[in-house]
């Protein structure tokens, strides 16, 4: 399951670009592709992940269907809004990708109380006006943002390859890639110049 959430989070980084290069609008101009991308979106970085958390068993039955409605009414709201990207390909607030925390908390297993905080905690944010990283179509540190990214996903193949009983270097990367990959976006916001390019006269 995690490995088809993971090649749909690969293809929404370049699907956008696929469209565009295509011309689609020209091509279907009764069919919005934003929509679909967004309903394909919800199902894939929210429903399924959701479902995943609560039928884990690694936590109280209660406590885990809390949280999972947790993430599906978070969500829901958060596609409404129309303002949830800047100017600069951010998103403002945490955007949704429980693909990626479920898919931690099965490699860390952190414990019921930790993945609580970290749940709530996301759910909250996502409805603050914090940026976070596109780790393609936001410019500044886009090679490195990416890299990391790739770095990430290595990581996460490997823990794959372990059945998610991951050894403790594969827990140790994917945590260090995994929180640059969530904090980079506030701290570009709070040093907005961080990553940009003289233009040269």
């Amino acid at each position: 399951m995690f490995f088809w959430l993971g090649v749909a989070l690969f293809v929404d980084g370049i699907d956008g670009p696929i469209a565009r290069k295509l011309d689609i609008k020209c091509v279907l101009p009764t069919w919005s592709g934003e929509i679909l991308d967004n309903i394909i979106d919800y199902i894939t970085y929210v429903l399924i992940p959701a479902f995943a958390l609560y039928q884990s068993g690694f936590m109280n039955p209660r406590l885990s269907f809390i949280l999972s409605a947790i993430i599906i009414i978070s969500s829901a709201i958060y596609y409404a809004d129309t303002g949830m990207k800047t100017e600069e390909n951010f998103f403002k607030g945490f955007p949704v990708v429980w693909n990626m925390i479920v898919f931690m908390l099965f490699v860390l297993r952190p414990g019921e109380y930790v993945t609580f905080i970290i749940i709530s905690l996301s759910a909250i944010i996502s409805f603050l006006p914090i940026y976070f990283i596109h780790p393609v179509r936001v410019i500044r540190l886009r090679v490195l943002n990416f890299l990391i990214f790739l770095i990430w996903c290595c990581f996460g193949i490997a823990a794959l390859f372990h059945q998610l009983n991951a050894p403790n270097w594969i827990k140790i990367g994917i945590s260090i890639s995994g929180f640059y990959i969530y904090c980079i976006g506030a701290v570009m916001q709070f040093f907005p110049k961080l990553g940009v390019k003289n233009k040269k006269k």
